[in-house]
């Protein structure tokens, strides 16, 4: 571990980002509506700004683990790589939203600040090494999310959407503080890699005031918390009612840079802090990992069979998402074995691909339902999807490319993200949970391929030609072919992936 480092080095890009961000909301105080784009155009300067800063801060600490403040800030390849694909998030985020926006007078600087602090809560939670970090990074996170789904003040929809949010989360911080607090009485620290010496300690010994007792209510308690940030079942009911209720460039937001905080939200607690309480072994016989097997079978089953019954795509993207997040997780249970660790980079390298790659999937799927939205229509209903070939055949085929990729369906990347994660099961001996996934990826096919049916083989609804400015198309466009390129040569991102969770 790096010691001799300025404290503040490694985190430098979030201070950036703080002063950016502040600098920014000043600022638009003073731009009229015509000189808007200032905003963003400052708004994607602060994202690369964070992106250079980012990169010299790896490079100053060679991709090795280094900590400052105490402890409470780490900085490690995993971080600087999730980091790096949350910027790439956000700022597609905004370039697609842009046109979006302004049509529904949204196009204002309180939008960029949220997003922007929400990026800032993303950085905090992703190089997290306490507890209290973590949760106040959590936390400026989901207040901007909160806000910026009601962001559309004039919408009862949106409105409910977002008051669903406040309460559920809410309710949700609550569990993982409580877990938090359980954690702390049985092994005095905060700090994670403290608490994973001291669990381990705690598992060790004869431990006759039943400190296992209390680390097992903490755990619970914390990945109940964990599943409802990550969107899986039972915890999941927010997910349809947020995506479908707020504006599609906010669900857009929403739907991309907070999975990749929750993948390292699920790593930093699960696999960082309570390694000892994943289960498997003598002294904790069921822990994490038993539980996440019953959270992503729950969540294959109902994201999928919901799916289908969805008239609206949002709605359905909501449930796939359930879905996708259920996949992300048979990763992430498979890393220990017996007690043994021997193959848990693999396995928790592939949960990362897949977190990487659904975020890639989803920037461009919810991208194609902001673009074919426009003033006062909501391209929201699978219908509005009809005979798109006929409307835009270029724009047709990137959205074939994007619900392949969704399904399965090689040679998109969704192909070898889900081989990925099946492997890491297989690996793990649980060849029954592989072919239950396998089973319900086939069922998940039905919803997607009926989206490429409607655009190739029906009359359009509509006969408008789709205009897409200059930006939007080519960035949309290279987000499509990135699918079945990433597809052609995925080993260079799974290399990546297995490289950033080899150095935790």
């Amino acid at each position: 571990m790096l010691t001799r480092l300025p404290i503040m080095l490694l985190a430098y890009p979030e201070i950036f980002l703080l002063a950016a961000a502040c600098a920014i909301l000043v600022i638009d105080l003073y731009l009229k509506e015509a000189t808007r784009w200032i905003t963003y155009a400052l708004s994607l300067a602060a994202l690369l700004g964070c992106a250079v800063l980012t990169t010299i801060v790896t490079g100053m600490t060679g991709g090795q683990l280094a900590t400052t403040f105490n402890g409470m800030f780490v900085s490690d390849m995993m971080a600087s790589t999730l980091k790096m694909f949350t910027y790439i998030a956000v700022a597609l985020c905004l370039v697609y939203s842009r046109v979006y926006m302004a049509e529904r007078g949204l196009y204002r600087g309180e939008y960029f600040a949220l997003a922007l602090f929400a990026t800032l809560g993303m950085m905090v939670m992703i190089s997290a090494n306490h507890f209290l970090t973590l949760y106040l990074g959590l936390e400026l996170m989901s207040l901007c999310l909160y806000s910026l789904v009601a962001l559309n003040r004039d919408s009862a929809v949106s409105s409910e959407a977002a008051m669903k949010y406040f309460v559920l989360g809410a309710i949700a911080s609550g569990l993982l503080l409580y877990g938090m607090s359980m954690i702390y009485g049985a092994t005095g620290t905060l700090e994670i890699t403290e608490v994973a010496a001291r669990a381990a300690r705690i598992l060790q010994s004869d431990d006759p005031s039943n400190l296992k007792g209390v680390l097992a209510f903490g755990l619970v308690f914390i990945v109940s918390g964990l599943a409802f940030k990550v969107g899986v079942v039972p915890f999941h009911m927010w997910i349809p009612d947020v995506y479908h209720g707020a504006p599609s460039a906010v669900t857009l937001f929403i739907s991309t840079g907070p999975k990749l905080a929750a993948f390292a939200m699920a790593i930093r607690l699960l696999v960082n802090a309570l390694q000892p309480l994943s289960g498997d072994t003598p002294q904790f016989p069921s822990g994490w990992q038993d539980m996440l097997v019953v959270l992503s079978l729950l969540s294959m089953a109902i994201g999928n069979l919901a799916a289908i019954a969805q008239s609206n795509i949002k709605r359905m993207l909501a449930y796939s998402t359930i879905s996708h997040m259920g996949f992300m997780l048979l990763g992430l249970l498979s890393g220990i074995v017996g007690g043994n660790a021997l193959s848990a980079a693999e396995a928790w390298s592939s949960a990362m691909f897949y977190a990487v790659v659904y975020v890639l999937m989803s920037l461009g799927s919810f991208g194609m339902v902001v673009l074919l939205s426009r003033a006062g229509f909501e391209a929201e209903r699978i219908e509005d999807f009809k005979g798109l070939n006929a409307r835009s055949p270029w724009f047709a085929f990137i959205m074939l490319l994007l619900m392949f990729s969704l399904a399965g369906v090689p040679p998109t990347v969704g192909f070898y993200a889900k081989l990925a994660v099946l492997q890491a099961v297989l690996g793990a001996g649980r060849v029954w949970l592989a072919v239950v996934a396998v089973l319900f990826a086939l069922v998940g096919t039905f919803y997607y391929i009926r989206i490429v049916k409607l655009m190739y083989f029906d009359e359009p609804q509509d006969a408008g030609r789709i205009d897409a400015k200059l930006d939007v198309g080519v960035l949309l466009s290279a987000n499509g072919l990135a699918v079945l390129v990433l597809g052609i040569l995925p080993q260079p991102l799974m290399q990546l992936c297995f490289y950033a969770i080899k150095g935790l």
